[in-house]
């Protein structure tokens, strides 16, 4: 192993006040109250995560109603499908980012 004797314990110690240190900041920067800029990034990140599942689902739901013509429209079901889909995922994201206040 090593060495020198004793030369294992002070790589030890050198590693746990690194970890210990990089704890105490990340600890910190959790406390610390949140920028203007965090709240915008989430209102981004809640925005697109509804429109993406929408848009996809409007899509496929066109595509549908032009290849298989029929009574019930696949653009209004999947776009409702979209919806939903993307509001729960939404949900997880501001559950998600809450809980590590």
């Amino acid at each position: 192993m090593d060495d020198k004797p004793g030369g294992g314990a002070d790589k030890r110690e050198r590693l746990a006040r690194e970890v210990g240190k990089k704890e105490r900041r990340r600890l910190q920067a959790r406390k610390e109250d949140r920028s203007p800029w965090f709240g915008l990034g989430m209102m981004g990140i809640v925005g697109w995560s509804v429109a993406i599942p929408t848009v996809i689902g409007t899509g496929v739901g066109l595509w549908l109603d032009k290849t298989f013509p029929g009574k019930a429209s696949w653009t209004l079901m999947l776009l409702f499908v979209g919806v939903v889909l993307g509001c729960l995922n939404a949900w997880f994201w501001v559950k998600r980012e809450s809980s590590h206040e």
